[in-house]
């Protein structure tokens, strides 16, 4: 039988630099660290 492996391969997530806080954080999405999108402030970020 024929063995269909081509598209078996890890995807890589891509990942962009948040331009305030510099942490990794997915595209066009809020950045999980410091809540901040399109350099305003969005999600409130309870500090640890």
């Amino acid at each position: 039988m024929r063995q269909r492996r081509a598209h078996w391969r890890a995807h890589m997530v891509p990942g962009t630099e948040c331009p305030h806080c510099h942490e990794l954080k997915l595209p066009h999405r809020v950045c999980p660290h410091c809540g901040y999108y399109n350099g305003m402030p969005v999600v409130a970020v309870e500090k640890e």
